[in-house]
């Protein structure tokens, strides 16, 4: 999105404009307030109401200084996009925050409880306890093995293990990752989830809890019409209760 879009809209649910960073606070509560609802931009060098535009000065010290700023004063941690877009002879930082996976967000120092926003129209409504307890019932519809690993991005995921698993059931195409829930989308990206560990060996233990045996892309392959899968990583042992029985439905696992 380039200037002259933006100001060509107006300031509502998924847009705000901010004429500098002087007070901070509203800035953090809208970031909090989009992650927790539809996700938006918010324009820093434009004054709201006039949309008069007057740029950002030291812009790329601005922008420093508003990335620590995010990273110390929201819990748990948000990664927006943060971009310079010239304007004439001046410059504008634009940040752009995704609907989060991981809500309720809130500004650190007022506690998740008085901490929470919310978007409603162009303004930033504090949740009370019902509203932070449906945002926190909502972040937990998601699945284990859908639950996203952002430090990791989709080439992590090993297309040709991949399938090599779904092989008997039907022929894997890139396309059908998303489908069958082999990727995910987090802030923009497309990123591995904690079922595709299973199909990747450079997701290891620190992203997976639970490395040495685990039923992974459960969901996968019931998306594929076929029984549930089991794969066992050989450099831990088996747990005592299980044997190679439960493997017996993935190509090559023998004992």
């Amino acid at each position: 999105m380039n200037v002259v879009e933006i100001l060509s809209k107006h300031e509502g649910k998924t847009l705000e404009f901010k004429r500098d960073l002087t007070s901070p606070d509203g800035v953090l509560r809208t970031l909090v307030a989009f992650a927790n609802t539809s996700g938006g931009r918010i324009v820093i060098g434009i004054e709201d109401g006039t949309k008069r535009v007057r740029g950002v000065k030291n812009v790329l010290s601005e922008e420093e200084r508003l990335a620590n700023l995010i990273g110390d004063s929201i819990t748990p941690k948000l990664i927006p996009s943060i971009d310079i877009l010239p304007w004439r002879k001046t410059q504008l930082l634009l940040i752009e925050i995704h609907p989060s996976a991981n809500r309720p967000h809130h500004i650190t120092r007022l506690g998740s409880e008085a901490g929470v926003y919310v978007r409603v129209g162009s303004t930033n409504r504090r949740a009370d306890n019902i509203l932070i307890e449906e945002l926190k019932r909502y972040g937990q519809v998601a699945s284990f093995d859908e639950q996203p690993l952002p430090d990791l991005h989709s080439e992590a995921l090993d297309f040709r293990v991949a399938s090599e698993c779904f092989q008997p059931f039907r022929k894997l195409l890139r396309s059908d990752l998303k489908t069958l829930k082999l990727t995910t989308s987090y802030q923009g990206r497309t990123v591995p989830p904690l079922a595709a560990s299973s199909y990747s060996a450079r997701i290891g233990s620190t992203d997976f809890p639970m490395h040495g045996f685990r039923q992974a892309g459960s969901r996968a392959a019931t998306n594929a019409r076929s029984s549930t899968p089991w794969r066992f990583d050989r450099r831990s042992p088996v747990p005592p209760k299980m044997s190679w029985r439960s493997c017996e439905n993935i190509p090559h696992a023998k004992p």
